[in-house]
């Protein structure tokens, strides 16, 4: 085990403090359902019965309770392997090897022991809660070919900004950071776009809409909003899970709309009209760029301040390491940014709960009615079972979407 060092010891009880900081959090959401969880709010009366809402409650009890036990391991874990002293010993006997390929069995060496530590808990997920409550869906085959083509694509998508990252940072000098950032950006873009025809296609099979009256209704909607589409295609959720869900993807002429094969078995035209409406106020808002800006400048911060700590001897030596090397430095700078971006995440959440407001209002506006939005929720809360009644504090730190209730109330509440 390395020995503790003022910066070291700061680091776990930041790490540490989060961690009990998390658990609380789940704690008063599970009381706060046990308190309010027995009678159903007024405006979902009429969608979700007594027998929906224990259903509901007991599925959040129990994901809440597996999601505890998840993390409480996975931290234990994650500190197992930073005070072992295995990886400063990993870098000892990498530093003859040129820094692309050591960088990448050392941070490979991480990865691998983290997806290993992940794969029991998503085994139990799928074919124990889901399954208990009739979302799973899938076949030990299709969960481990899944499992491979995830890592799969993982592995090349992160070796190929790894390398690039060290390169950067061995050739360009002090401003390596500035271009780093701008590398990673042009990826990000770069990935958004193929994503719909390249990644997502690895993982499920996409059709041309099959039910004409929809199509042509989406298409009229899309035609009436001004928006110009790739194509619209249904997706074989159902191979996989029983929830339901539709989304835009891509960017400029790869964009498109996707639906999952089991939102159109469970709605009529009119919700799911509503629900691509709410989406399209997404794209007419540029609520999809500015979220893209936003994770630029984050990026931007976080290579800066890399740039400012990785040449920090006193960092290396606080965590065991007794040499220094780019790809060490990534690393620590990475798991120092974990706890900050744990605080400030109810800023990103907070934006994308006013988002979400917004795309409401967009809907309302173009389907001249908030009805088929609110019907749509409600019987997607019910066939989600979704949790009607989270804590306040909870649903400030960790929701992106408003609550349910407060979503239903506003819609109700509009003329019409």
């Amino acid at each position: 085990m390395i020995p503790l060092t003022p910066i070291l010891s700061a680091y776990l009880a930041i790490y540490l403090t989060c961690f009990i900081f998390e658990m609380i959090l789940e704690r008063l959401n599970m009381a706060y359902l046990e308190k309010k969880g027995d009678s159903v709010p007024g405006p979902f009366q009429k969608t979700v019965s007594p027998a929906d809402l224990t259903r509901i409650h007991t599925y959040t009890i129990e994901k809440t309770r597996f999601s505890m036990t998840q993390e409480t391991v996975s931290k234990l874990i994650f500190l197992a392997i930073i005070l072992s002293g295995m990886l400063p010993r990993l870098s000892e006997k990498l530093q003859h090897l040129p820094v692309v390929p050591a960088g990448l069995i050392f941070l490979g060496v991480i990865g691998f022991l983290l997806f290993l530590s992940t794969l029991p808990f998503d085994y139990y997920h799928s074919f124990i809660v889901e399954n208990r409550y009739g979302f799973n869906t899938k076949t030990i085959k299709t969960w481990l070919t899944d499992l491979f083509k995830t890592a799969l694509v993982t592995i090349v998508i992160a070796a190929v900004l790894i390398s690039a990252v060290l390169l950067t940072i061995r050739y360009l000098g002090e401003t390596w950071w500035l271009w780093t950032w701008a590398a990673f950006t042009s990826f990000q873009l770069f990935l958004i776009v193929i994503y719909p025809t390249v990644i997502a296609p690895l993982f499920n099979t996409f059709i041309p809409l099959q039910n004409p009256d929809l199509k042509q209704a989406i298409e009229a909607l899309a035609a009436k909003e001004g928006l110009g589409l790739q194509g619209i295609y249904q997706m074989d959720a159902s191979r996989r899970t029983r929830h339901t869900n539709a989304y835009f993807t891509g960017l400029g002429r790869n964009r498109r709309i996707v639906l999952f094969d089991s939102l159109i078995q469970t709605h009529p035209v009119e919700e799911i009209l509503a629900i691509l409406s709410h989406e399209i106020g997404h794209l007419k808002k540029n609520h999809i760029k500015k979220h893209l800006v936003f994770s630029s400048l984050a990026s931007l911060f976080l290579f800066w301040s890399a740039s400012r700590l990785i040449g920090w001897e006193f960092l290396y030596d606080s965590f065991g390491y007794s040499l220094t090397s780019p790809y060490v430095g990534l690393f620590l700078v990475g798991i120092l940014w974990e706890p900050v971006g744990f605080f400030l995440s109810p800023v990103g959440k907070l934006i994308s709960r006013r988002f979400e407001r917004q795309a409401d209002a967009y809907s309302f506006k173009a389907m001249q009615t908030a009805g088929p939005l609110a019907a749509a929720l409600k019987k997607m809360a019910r066939d989600n079972l979704s949790n009607l009644n989270p804590h306040p504090l909870y649903a400030w730190f960790h929701y992106s979407h408003p609550p349910l209730l407060d979503r239903i109330q506003y819609l109700e509440s509009q003329p019409g």
